[in-house]
């Protein structure tokens, strides 16, 4: 799975050493002692070997007062697309969400991943636009927690 996410960033263009994840960290994450908090899926082709995944959790929407999913990260490895693997993911994760009653998925994508916005708009989702990501992070993370 680390190496997926690894692979992912190089695919979205991130700086060298911006991945500090770890096998032993996801691994962790999943299972967490109060019930995992981040979920995880692996497509693999016919020999067995990982070619995608799909990590997600729970979000909750205020204005709906409703549990919904993100979807942090979809992924197929570029040799694999084409396959079904990317639409067997996001199936796999749209059925999780349903059985578990929420109401809606989530996820962003980068303006210019051109073929991430087809492939989207094809299984039907939709994009709001009006929402802008926005993030704190480093020093003014730490100046926010102050």
């Amino acid at each position: 799975m680390a190496s997926l996410v690894v692979e992912l960033a190089e695919y979205e263009r991130a700086p060298a050493g911006a991945v500090r994840t770890t096998p032993e960290a996801i691994r962790r994450a999943l299972e967490a002692v109060e019930g995992p908090r981040l979920h995880a899926l692996i497509a693999e082709d016919d020999a067995g070997a990982p070619v995608g995944c799909a990590l997600y959790y729970r979000a909750f929407s205020s204005w709906r007062a409703t549990w919904g999913f993100y979807l942090e990260d979809l992924f197929v490895r570029p040799a694999a697309r084409g396959q079904g693997h990317g639409v067997a993911l996001l199936r796999a994760v749209a059925a999780e969400a349903v059985n578990a009653g929420a109401d809606r998925m989530d996820w962003v994508v980068l303006d210019w991943n051109a073929p991430a916005l087809d492939f989207y708009r094809r299984v039907g989702a939709t994009e709001m636009s009006e929402w802008r990501l926005m993030r704190l992070q480093g020093e003014a993370l730490r100046e926010m927690g102050s």
